[in-house]
């Protein structure tokens, strides 16, 4: 049946219920060409603003998956995969991924690129020399059944309809509706073969989610979306009120990454994949107890398995394996700004959000859907929140190639810290963890 796109604009626009013919037909058109994108964009705009109710998720989750090639992998392997929902910072997925895998687990991720203030994974992975994210459905199965991890782009055969609509909500305001953001997690992580997922749901200022309120409707609304198609969820509710780690920027996140993995202490990327890689085991039966998960992780951190794991990854997807032992192989920017402090207290709010931006700014992010990424810019940044801070001190430094725009750059992020007199409490890292 063929409708009228405006019809359906409305119909959403007045909070009205979808029907999955009125979905299918959209999101059909928008692909061939026949729905402008303007008139995509004026659909996710209503969607934003009058939501969705859980059965209009399952079915414009269904609808993706539906649009591409559905991998299988056997119920035998217990696939498991990770996904977060973003947050300045937030390189997880680069030491959690070799870490499981080299536990025996296999992976299959199809990824993202960066959205609005948040870095993304593929972006981060193509910092490093060679490094590809463009395989076939055949490539990527191999891969996951050969090396026991694949880290992918979503190609036309792999859930097309969200990489077309993921990148327009990037440009479009419309990263943050809980529905748009459901329905582009569950169907990539259903369609590339994810037996359990684990999700990471970011909360806070440098996250899309500000507030464990709204944190906790989409967990729900994620793991019962999944599990009504077939797949185990559990979701772990992070801080992301402070950027994650020291560095934030596509290569410096590799590089602090490598450089955890090789035994650095970076407590809160420390907390955060131990949890993770404990959760991805225990759902993938791949251990008996918490306990043996903790150790399995614990022993090839320690040993240096997930490191060599790191170099084999890389090197399966084209990369250079070498970063792994010189970090100067990494993309290098041409300027090293100091970020000097001009008041002294203690650090009660960071605005996370705005040091994501300002870092947009050059060219650690996109502004738009053709931007061109500095893979070398980015920032490193000492302190947390419950940290002090004192006049003069050096509290980060600022890496780009645009040295005006850096000078800038360096005083919006010096703007988001909040300095208070009197001492204030270290936060939790880990929130809750919902099974």
């Amino acid at each position: 049946m063929k409708y009228n796109p405006v019809e359906i604009i409305i119909k959403k626009r007045n909070g009205e219920v979808l029907t999955r013919d009125e979905i299918k037909y959209f999101v059909q058109s928008y692909l061939s060409g026949e729905v402008p994108e303007y008139q995509m964009s004026a659909l996710l705009m209503a969607i934003f603003f009058k939501d969705m109710i859980p059965s209009e998720v399952k079915t414009l989750t269904q609808i993706y998956i539906e649009s591409g090639v559905k991998i299988e992998f056997p119920e035998s392997l217990h696939t498991v995969d990770k996904h977060s929902t973003g947050g300045v910072g937030d390189k997880i997925t680069i030491p959690l991924a070799p870490i499981v895998a080299a536990c025996g687990v296999k992976i299959p991720m199809i990824s993202g690129r960066g959205l609005g203030h948040t870095g993304g994974t593929l972006d981060k992975l193509e910092s490093i020399p060679g490094f590809r994210t463009d395989f076939s459905v055949e490539e990527f199965k191999e891969k996951v059944n050969s090396l026991g991890l694949a880290i992918v782009s979503q190609s036309k055969e792999m859930v097309p309809a969200d990489k077309r609509i993921y990148a327009l909500r990037d440009v479009t305001g419309t990263v943050e509706s809980l529905p748009l953001i459901t329905a582009s997690i569950m169907s990539k992580k259903i369609a590339e073969g994810a037996q359990n997922l684990v999700i990471d749901l970011k909360v806070g200022t440098g996250a899309f989610i500000k507030d464990i309120k709204t944190a906790k409707i989409l967990g729900n609304l994620l793991k019962d979306t999944g599990e009504q198609l077939g797949q185990k969820v559990t979701v772990v509710y992070t801080n992301m009120n402070s950027p994650l780690g020291f560095y934030i920027g596509n290569a410096l996140e590799i590089k602090e990454s490598i450089e955890y993995l090789k035994g650095a202490d970076i407590p809160d990327i420390d907390i955060i994949t131990r949890t993770l890689a404990k959760e991805m085991l225990i759902l993938s039966g791949n251990v008996g107890s918490p306990e043996e998960a903790e150790k399995k992780v614990n022993d090839v951190i320690t040993s240096g398995k997930a490191l060599e794991f790191m170099k084999k990854f890389i090197e399966s997807q084209g990369g250079n394996p070498a970063v792994c032992d010189d970090l100067s192989l990494l993309p290098q920017a041409k300027y090293e700004l100091d970020i000097i402090s001009d008041r002294q207290g203690w650090i009660k709010s960071i605005n996370s959000q705005n040091i994501g931006y300002a870092l947009v700014n050059i060219g650690a992010g996109r502004k738009t859907l053709d931007s061109v990424l500095d893979y070398s810019a980015g920032a490193y940044l000492t302190k947390k929140i419950g940290d002090t801070m004192e006049f003069g001190e050096v509290i980060g430094k600022l890496y780009c190639n645009d040295k005006e725009q850096g000078v800038i750059t360096a005083q919006k992020i010096l703007d988001s810290y909040e300095i208070i007199d009197s001492k204030v409490e270290k936060q939790k890292i880990i929130f809750e963890i919902q099974r």
